[in-house]
């Protein structure tokens, strides 16, 4: 991670509320939260660069899941994206021990991420029934990991067969590679399909777009954090899509951080917080169609920047834009969204979708 990166971790981008306007009511409040996570997020960064180096700060992302272990010195990284797992190790006592104690964890984490701490090196990762990699990860006899008794002579194989070293500054690392099966992404998205339905008939949203939006964001990883705070499956910030989404239930406040982490809460509230995109604030947009393209990158950047980009009057933008085609609809967000990452967010929301709608 480069000192630009290290940067934007400290610094987080101010979020605008998921209206798209600037929310007074709880403004100072998330204000001072998030800058207590930036507070956090920067100390985290440099006592991982003291430990390891400027050139190996690795932490938890979207679609990485990273854990360190053993005073720092042992890391678990999950590219959920990319379907590797990453063990690695500084130790300079008994880098093997600490090696095969984190390849038998990581196999066996649970899928229930509101009680571990990806800031800290604590042994908090709670081993359960069915793993959350069960079934993505084959050992060495092709077998899926569920126990740990395999898990250790998976670990031991490795250890013997798929070592790696490699000299980064000061340090040797030892590291060993698992790459998932190739499906591993359907899999995840199979695990979910059940929350997935029971949001979409209530909320009245495509379960394909529920999907769709939950590979873009998180690759389905349930421990996804950014660098922003937005927490889980379909990466909600507390402050933000969190209050609408409460206020809309009835609730006061914001939901807590483990509240959001649980994979259920947070597909309802990614869910019902789309359904409040697709019903009140971009209700104005009568095609279907050409409202899903604006709900699509309203939920990335703000349904007050999708109409900005038709007019700076809310009811001028809602005429151009029932004036217009669905496909001039895309091309005009896909080209003229002032973010992008927005205008990419549609593309990649609308092919995703594409490979849903069997379910």
């Amino acid at each position: 991670m480069n000192k630009k990166l290290l940067a934007l971790l400290v610094i987080a981008p101010l979020l605008i509320s998921c209206s798209g306007k600037k929310s007074s009511q709880y403004h100072e409040e998330w204000v001072k939260d998030t800058n207590g996570f930036d507070i956090l997020m920067g100390q985290f960064a440099h006592n991982i660069e003291n430990i390891w180096g400027i050139n190996e700060v690795l932490i938890a992302g979207p679609k990485d899941y990273v854990k360190y272990s053993d005073n720092y010195y042992t890391r678990s990284h999950i590219n959920f994206e990319s379907g590797n797992i990453t063990v690695e190790t500084i130790s300079g006592t008994d880098p093997m021990a600490s090696l095969r104690q984190a390849i038998v964890t990581t196999l066996l984490i649970g899928d229930d991420p509101g009680n571990v701490d990806l800031y800290s090196d604590a042994n908090d990762i709670v081993i359960s029934k069915e793993p959350l990699l069960y079934g993505q990860v084959l050992d060495n006899t092709g077998q899926p990991i569920r126990w740990q008794g395999r898990a250790g002579n998976f670990a031991d194989y490795l250890l013997q067969n798929k070592l790696q070293r490699r000299v980064s500054g000061l340090h040797v690392i030892y590291s060993v590679t698992i790459p998932m099966v190739p499906n591993h992404l359907d899999k995840r998205a199979h695990k979910y399909l059940p929350m997935v339905r029971k949001a979409a008939e209530q909320y009245g949203v495509d379960a394909s777009l529920i999907l769709a939006i939950m590979q873009t964001e998180s690759s389905f990883n349930p421990y996804a954090v950014s660098h922003s705070d937005a927490l889980g499956l379909m990466q909600v910030v507390q402050h933000t899509a969190g209050v609408d989404v409460f206020r809309m239930k009835g609730k006061w406040g914001k939901p807590s951080r483990s509240y959001l982490l649980d994979p259920e809460n947070n597909i309802d509230a990614g869910t019902a917080y789309l359904s409040l995109l697709q019903k009140s604030y971009l209700g104005g947009i009568q095609d279907p169609l050409s409202r899903r393209y604006a709900v699509i990158t309203a939920y990335n950047g703000g349904a007050g920047s999708v109409l900005r980009v038709f007019s700076s009057d809310k009811d001028r933008a809602f005429n151009t834009i029932n004036s217009m085609s669905p496909s001039q609809v895309y091309n005009t967000l896909t080209t003229q969204h002032p973010s992008a990452e927005s205008r990419r967010y549609l593309y990649k929301v609308s092919t995703a979708q594409r490979s849903y709608h069997r379910y």
